[in-house]
């Protein structure tokens, strides 16, 4: 179905209709995509991996970011023990943390959350790596969207631990396993917020980068380790996703996102895997980057932008440091803070949105803009990434984001009226000495006296 995008006058009644409250009525079946409470009629999700706030974000400025006396200790038992404070990443070898739910209690101790450096020493591995962090020199692009868009600063992982439950989480509002794998029978009958959008003939699709159609939760029965495709996609662990041809046709590769975004086929909610790029370590976090740069910029250039949301997050912490206790609302969680960026022309431009989140607020924005019921306990009571949006306001043209940080071309209003300052006092200051060279000029030339004939002989 090709989605229809409404003109100028129906994005404005809809946005008086978002300010007053009042639910838009569908006009025919053919248009019950358009059937939303606000102006966004398509939502992006990008899930990456394995990264804390404060271990990408924590020196971000204005944020909830690492307290300037923070210095873990290597026995959170006794605080005399030397500690390791947070340091710039650089150099420093890079290994994949051990993150696990039992990892995430010596961390977390009881909400003392002092036990980083030890539950990693425990593992074996080298306890000081949890307490780096990255910064702008390795993050420049995602800095500049926060720059310009919405960085929430109070987004937790869904689960402790695991990227199985957090992504089922993100998809069906409950963690679908007790552990991190997928059962031998699959996930069964559990409702998807992908079953609810096509039983209400809403488009969507699963794009993965990369896809193999042959590998799924049957085809790798008996392998002593779960391929990531099968492992951090979640719909491949459910029977009818993988035989059900009019479900199955919508998991497709990447590719077919960019051909979406030419036709103006984008479907109302996309979620994305972006294998080989998921920034988990020891992966780049530049991959990561690129990949979702180019998928920006060609969603800016498409017709889709004006009416699109598009939103980054990471499944779980990796066992990275963040020093904000994760609130414990059930048996499975929250895990600890994962950095989440909320792009969209109508996204608050440079605001830090501390609103409490996690990955069950995603399918809350599209239950409630498409009018879904609600998945699971989760989902219903959840906050919603709308608070990172601004209706009152026009769509925004498309922006350049540049992959170098550049602070001094910061979206703050602050920073824009100092430097515009700057620039018209320079200005200024530049007009009036042309002036005054000018005037000096001129009475030079007054005062020179007459020269006769002979001076020019």
């Amino acid at each position: 179905m090709i989605h229809r995008k409404p003109g100028f006058f129906m994005r404005a009644l809809i946005m008086i209709m978002v300010l007053s409250g009042i639910k838009p009525i569908p006009v025919s079946a053919s248009h019950l995509e358009q059937e939303t409470r606000t102006p966004i009629q398509h939502v992006i999700m990008v899930m990456q991996q394995n990264h804390t706030f404060d271990n990408y974000f924590g020196t971000y400025p204005g944020v909830d970011g690492i307290p300037s006396n923070t210095c873990m200790p290597f026995n959170p038992l006794d605080e005399k023990t030397p500690c390791i404070k947070p340091f710039h990443i650089g150099l420093y070898p890079l290994i994949d943390l051990k993150h696990t739910s039992h990892t995430f209690d010596l961390q977390f101790n009881k909400g003392r959350m002092n036990g980083f450096v030890d539950a990693i020493e425990r593992a074996n591995q080298d306890g000081k790596l949890t307490m780096a962090y990255y910064n702008s020199d390795e993050l420049g692009y995602y800095w500049n969207l926060a720059d310009e868009f919405v960085l929430f600063d109070r987004y937790f992982s869904s689960a402790r631990a695991g990227s199985i439950p957090n992504r089922m989480f993100a998809v069906a509002g409950v963690p679908g396993v007790v552990n991190n794998a997928v059962p031998d029978q699959g996930f069964g009958d559990l409702p998807t917020i992908f079953d609810r959008l096509q039983e209400r003939g809403i488009s969507w699709k699963f794009y993965v980068n990369n896809y193999d159609p042959k590998l799924n939760y049957r085809s790798v029965k008996g392998l002593d380790y779960l391929p990531p495709q099968v492992q951090w996609m979640p719909l491949l662990g459910f029977d009818r996703f993988i035989d059900d041809p009019e479900l199955s046709s919508h998991i497709v590769d990447l590719n077919e996102y960019y051909t979406d975004l030419q036709n103006g086929t984008l479907p109302a909610v996309s979620y994305v895997l972006l294998l080989g790029a998921t920034e988990h370590p020891l992966s780049d976090p530049d991959l990561g980057q690129t990949k979702i740069k180019i998928m920006i910029q060609a969603l800016m250039q498409s017709d889709s932008w004006q009416s699109s949301a598009f939103m980054i997050t990471y499944d779980e912490s990796g066992s990275w440091y963040d020093h904000v206790p994760p609130p414990q609302i059930d048996e499975y969680g929250y895990g600890f803070r994962v950095p989440a960026l909320l792009v969209s022309p109508y996204a608050r431009r440079g605001y830090i949105d501390s609103t409490l989140l996690d990955h069950t607020s995603i399918l809350k924005f599209i239950e409630d803009n498409w009018g879904i019921s609600p998945l699971g306990e989760r989902d219903a009571k959840s906050n919603n990434i709308i608070s990172g949006l601004d209706f009152s306001k026009p769509p925004r043209d498309p922006v350049f984001v540049s992959s170098v940080w550049r602070p001094e071309e910061s979206s703050s209003n602050v920073r824009r009226i100092v430097i515009y300052i700057s620039y018209g006092l320079a200005l200024a200051f530049a007009g009036t000495m042309l002036l005054l060279v000018a005037i000096s000029e001129a009475r030079q030339r007054a005062e020179l006296p007459a020269r006769s004939q002979d001076d020019f002989s």
